[in-house]
């Protein structure tokens, strides 16, 4: 295990956390994710951020980060793809998530945090130059930490996702397309006794999951007390002026909003939350004019859907950026 504490501005951790890790039983022949596991200690307390790491040292980073509440297993259609288009791929488990530290509580759980633990993750492994592709959550933190650290990233990829901060104008809640089904979302993760995470994943593709593949979701979780952060995450997008993430995102978007190097967006067709929020991205965000922008069919979990446009979008934006040594399908 590689250890990397790095630090970010304004994060506080305590000194001691209450955590669990699911047993590596749970996660034992699931289909399609033959990867090892390797991990990297990020805050002083000892929690871990699991990851799948493959593909050739010296080549171009993929750097896949997943949303709520699902984990790399995710990207299991989509790692073996890239890593044959020439890519090293790099898919972390969010804390709280897959084979990462669960904290138990979900007050330890904040928009900060996860930041910051990004940060310490892509310090130990010493990545640069990264070609990120992030959704749901992934976006959230991703995008954040473009913005506090532009240089590490050759490009950016955004699928059904966004940098919230705040009202964003005409009384759209953080520009959502469907902030009521957001806020239901939202009361729903912090008040259902059973939570379900394989069918809430499988409620959100177009595809139909197996039930091996339901399985997968659920296997991070298998008490009550390894779900705080699947019920935490909603609470934490700040959807509202007054939420203690909005000053670092709004400051993240002023750098983004200075983003040159090549951003390219795939939304997909049914995903009511996030639709229309691609148009802001493009606007905003100068490398969009040197991005690819697609819609594909699907849900909310695009990566279930199309894996294979999403491969392409991320391997032609990295190729735009200058990423050498890539082969077309």
């Amino acid at each position: 295990m590689r250890t990397g504490l790095g630090t970010a501005s304004g994060i506080a951790y305590p000194p001691r956390m209450h955590f669990v890790e699911t047993d590596d039983a749970r996660f034992e022949s699931l289909p399609d994710y033959p990867f090892a596991p390797a991990y990297v200690q990020v805050d002083p307390s000892g929690l871990r951020m699991h990851h799948v790491d493959v593909g050739r040292r010296d080549a171009p980073v993929a750097l896949l980060l997943h949303g709520e509440p699902t984990w790399s297993y995710l990207y299991r259609f989509m790692i073996p793809k890239l890593v044959d288009r020439g890519f090293r791929v790099v898919a972390p488990d969010l804390i709280g998530f897959g084979r990462s530290s669960k904290p138990t509580r979900v007050a330890d759980y904040t928009y900060a945090r996860h930041v910051g633990y990004l940060h310490a993750f892509l310090d130990a492994l010493g990545l640069e130059g990264l070609h990120l592709f992030g959704q749901d959550w992934g976006s959230l933190v991703g995008l954040r930490v473009v913005g506090e650290a532009p240089a590490r990233f050759a490009s950016v990829t955004i699928g059904n996702g966004f940098l919230p901060a705040g009202n964003m104008g005409k009384g759209k809640l953080a520009g959502l397309a469907n902030a009521a089904a957001f806020l239901t979302w939202r009361t729903f993760a912090q008040a259902t006794p059973v939570f379900p995470t394989g069918r809430i994943v499988a409620f959100g593709t177009g595809r139909v999951l197996t039930p091996r593949e339901v399985y997968a979701y659920d296997a991070p979780f298998p008490t009550r007390a390894h779900l705080a952060g699947a019920r935490a995450f909603p609470g934490l997008v700040p959807v509202h002026d007054g939420d203690p993430a909005v000053p670092a995102n709004r400051a993240a978007w002023q750098v983004l909003e200075r983003f040159e190097r090549p951003f390219s967006t795939v939304f997909s067709t049914g995903d009511p939350i996030t639709r229309g929020l691609e148009k802001q991205l493009q606007r905003r965000i100068p490398g969009a004019s040197a991005g690819v922008h697609q819609k594909v069919r699907g849900g909310h979990f695009l990566q279930e859907d199309a894996p294979d446009a999403l491969v392409e979008v991320i391997t032609e934006t990295a190729r735009r950026a200058g990423a050498a040594g890539l082969t077309s399908s």
